[in-house]
């Protein structure tokens, strides 16, 4: 991938992350919500869908050829966030607080800052970028 398919990627990944875990704050507290405990209120394909937005997360991550022990702490992550998402009202709840995504998130920034520190430069100074940004 080049630079900007690799900016476009990370951000992509910081957008999912952050829909799935935090998206929504709730009111009069400091702690925020994403769709994924929500979906997994919805029995059985709730949390498969969760688990296939969370598979999407670590496709996308691995485009950055992460290694291997990074990939598996991040397959934990969602495996243990799907496995537990199963048992019912326990499961949303513990969706609620692991937040599988931003764990994930937190390791490919963590190997991007040291593989690649210019991508988290560029990431600061644009945002929003996609590969649609400047194709126009």
């Amino acid at each position: 991938m080049n630079t900007a398919q690799r900016l476009a990627t990370l951000n992509r990944i910081r957008k999912l992350s952050r829909l799935m875990d935090t998206a929504i704050g709730i009111p009069g507290t400091r702690f925020r919500i994403g769709i994924d405990p929500i979906l997994g209120l919805v029995p059985g394909a709730g949390d498969l869908v969760s688990t296939a937005f969370s598979a999407y997360i670590i496709y996308l991550a691995a485009r950055f050829n992460i290694p291997r022990e990074f990939l598996a702490k991040m397959i934990f992550n969602v495996g243990l966030e799907a496995v537990v998402g199963t048992v019912p009202l326990v499961g949303d709840l513990f969706d609620a607080y692991y937040k599988s995504n931003i764990r994930n998130l937190a390791i490919l920034e963590q190997h991007l800052q040291v593989v690649d520190p210019k991508l988290e430069e560029l990431s600061e100074i644009l945002p929003e970028y996609t590969e649609s940004t400047f194709s126009k």
